[in-house]
């Protein structure tokens, strides 16, 4: 009897998945207000046309977390030739709106996947919107990183360099190599561009230290492109590229995960310096594996000196030297407030609660499950309550406080919703 190869394929990836991770999605219109009751079919990528399971989106446009099989956690751990995650397709449709398929979400083993899946209004004659997520990088081939100076010079005539460090609002990402023509540019909300980088460079199951340190190195990255307006004097219209071999991989559609999710917003206002340089450093790295680099970070090896214990800053400095130190940026733009320095919870009085209970209260517009606040400058336990609704939401602890985390998320979520008759992706 014939084998279909396919099948063989299937059956062979399936019977690796000895593991479980977890999935969920959430489905948002262009214009940032959830969808509820949308359908989602979830199949393996490797078998679309077998649904393994169908479900709803609830008032927050979100699934319930779901529960999927996965490669062994040690082939994340460990370089190997075998996938360490599991690929998942997903097809969503919702009433009023264009069906989407999206492949090739990647599940890890003990970690939650996070999908968001932006869905366009439905127009007769639209062709399904198809995304495909490629393979992770440390799993597939992509071109090495041409190496560049670390330092870029600041003093050449005419050249534009910002005069301090800014957190932006939006990153605009080439998705192609810098002369690629054809390839289309977006505009990424910095952190979102942050957190599908660190997703697509390393693995969310490594040690949180050696999360950090990687996160570090590319918003250093990121932030140099940004300060010294690298592209932007060479005549292009963009911030920095998707390809390997200039930037960092950025991949349009893709998942992240909780635990890079998180890190992100640790350190989102961090970058690494070296004294009397006032730029962010342009941090290279490599796999270290396929790709040796010295001088640069290895990821795999990063992976390594966490599982020893090494503290994020001891993995950069192991790497770019002991000069080396982290720093923080003077100013984010794009929210309107910044963090006031200290937690808001019970008993906390002043302006600093009053703008919360009103930004609260415009994203409870578009999720309803968020009660309405009195805008009194009194942290209550109506004010808790409210807090903790948004961060159940938006998947932080549920301390009903609102530290750095929350207020940057809170600061995040009311600029989305607020914008909803601006002209900005």
């Amino acid at each position: 009897m014939n084998q279909n190869p396919a099948d063989f394929y299937v059956r062979a990836a399936q019977n690796e998945m000895i593991d479980t991770g977890t999935l969920q999605i959430t489905a948002l219109s262009e214009q940032n207000v959830p969808i509820t009751n949308a359908t989602i079919d979830i199949s393996y990528t490797g078998d679309p046309d077998s649904v393994l399971e169908e479900v709803q989106t609830g008032q927050s446009g979100s699934t319930e977390i779901l529960e999927l099989n996965a490669p062994p956690l040690e082939y994340s751990l460990q370089p190997s030739e075998i996938m360490p995650y599991a690929e998942y397709t997903i097809r969503v449709t919702a009433p009023g709106y264009e069906p989407i398929v999206i492949s090739g979400i990647e599940v890890l083993s003990t970690q939650l996947a996070l999908q968001s899946v932006k869905m366009r209004p439905l127009e007769a004659g639209e062709p399904l919107d198809t995304i495909t997520i490629p393979d992770h990088t440390l799993y597939g081939s992509y071109p090495p990183k041409i190496a560049e100076a670390e330092i870029k010079p600041v003093n050449v005539s005419g050249e534009i360099v910002l005069d301090q460090v800014v957190v932006p609002e939006f990153v605009v990402v080439h998705n192609g190599t810098p002369r690629d023509t054809s390839a289309g540019n977006y505009y990424v909300r910095y952190k979102d561009y942050i957190k599908n980088v660190a997703s697509s460079e390393i693995y969310a199951t490594w040690p949180y230290e050696t999360l950090i340190a990687n996160i570090l190195a590319i918003q250093s990255f990121t932030m140099n492109r940004i300060y010294t307006e690298w592209y932007r004097n060479k005549g292009y219209n963009f911030t920095i590229t998707s390809s390997t071999a200039f930037d960092q991989k950025w991949i349009y559609g893709r998942n992240i995960f909780e635990s890079i999710d998180n890190a992100v917003e640790d350190v989102f206002l961090n970058y690494l310096s070296r004294p009397n340089v006032r730029q962010p450093i342009l941090t290279q790295y490599c796999d270290g594996r396929r790709v040796t680099c010295p001088q640069w970070l290895s990821q795999w090896g990063s992976a390594s000196l966490g599982e020893q214990g090494y503290d994020s800053l001891s993995i950069i400095r192991n790497y770019y030297g002991d000069s080396m130190y982290i720093n923080s940026a003077e100013e984010v733009s794009g929210v309107p407030e910044s963090y006031p320095g200290f937690p808001l919870s019970i008993g906390s009085v002043g302006s600093d609660v009053i703008k919360i209970q009103e930004q609260l209260n415009a994203i409870s517009n578009n999720y309803p499950l968020i009660p309405k606040l009195t805008p009194d400058g009194i942290f209550g336990e109506r004010t808790q309550e409210a807090v903790r609704t948004f961060q159940s939401v938006f998947g932080l602890t549920q301390d009903g406080i609102v530290g750095p985390r929350t207020w940057y998320r809170i600061q995040d979520i009311y600029v989305a919703v607020t914008r909803i008759a601006e002209n900005i992706p």
